[in-house]
């Protein structure tokens, strides 16, 4: 399956040089570029991508703007932040907008390719730059009511980095919509576990790990597992 591709980022140079990149990849196919969020904005009405390749800093209409923008209007397509800046801020502001991945403009071709095609599958991925400031995130396990984040593991592109949110209150207490089990869930999503590893944590099997998932997600009001990450972060 090709894989239809928007790049929008304010710097020609980088523009012209990604377009070049992506389009010398099999399965990728670079549909259009933009300089700006306005651009990126008529841009998807005119070519309709499966991922917007984003910058985040850009006069006018900036990345996170474009990208809140394009999520709400296309929910079908993903956006991948590719910016040069990792701070917390950043990579938070970008999440709640509604970014599915997030990479720094040191990825290679085959890391953006990679995280390409995981976000058009509807997966979260974060580089190892993003997924260490975001493990540096985590607070005291005890305040997620015993949760252990793992340790030891290092980021991987194409999976949700385990993350954690930043102030005291525990997950259940903060979203009193959601079932002690979603809740349960929740957290666990929040720490990168995977469906099978959270059937196994809670005793479950995945089908029925599946349900909880896709039932926090419509009380939540979110679509993916980066989106839920963001919530849990704010």
């Amino acid at each position: 399956m090709t894989i239809r591709v928007l790049v929008v980022d304010d710097q020609a140079i980088v523009r012209d040089g990604l377009v070049t990149v992506l389009s010398l990849v099999p399965d990728l196919e670079v549909v259009g570029a933009a300089a700006d969020g306005a651009e990126a904005l008529a841009a998807v009405e005119r070519t309709t991508p499966d991922v917007v390749l984003m910058d985040l800093r850009m006069p006018g209409v900036d990345g996170p703007t474009a990208t809140a923008r394009i999520t709400a209007r296309h929910p079908d397509v993903a956006v991948l932040v590719l910016t040069t800046f990792a701070d917390d801020e950043s990579i938070s502001t970008a999440l709640r907008a509604g970014a599915r991945g997030y990479l720094t403009k040191d990825a290679g071709r085959a890391e953006i390719a990679t995280a390409v095609r995981a976000v058009a599958s509807g997966q979260a991925t974060f580089d190892a730059t993003v997924g260490a400031r975001l493990v540096a995130q985590l607070t005291a396990t005890a305040q997620l009511t015993g949760t252990a984040p793992r340790t030891g593991t290092a980021p991987r592109t194409g999976t949700t980095q385990p993350v954690a949110p930043a102030g005291r209150v525990p997950v259940r207490e903060r979203f009193p919509e959601l079932t002690p089990r979603e809740a349960d869930v929740l957290e666990r999503i929040a720490h990168g576990r995977t469906n099978p590893e959270i059937a196994a944590e809670l005793f479950l099997t995945v089908p029925t790990v599946k349900s909880y998932v896709n039932q926090l997600f419509q009380k939540l009001g979110v679509r993916t597992r980066a989106e839920a990450v963001a919530l849990v972060l704010r």
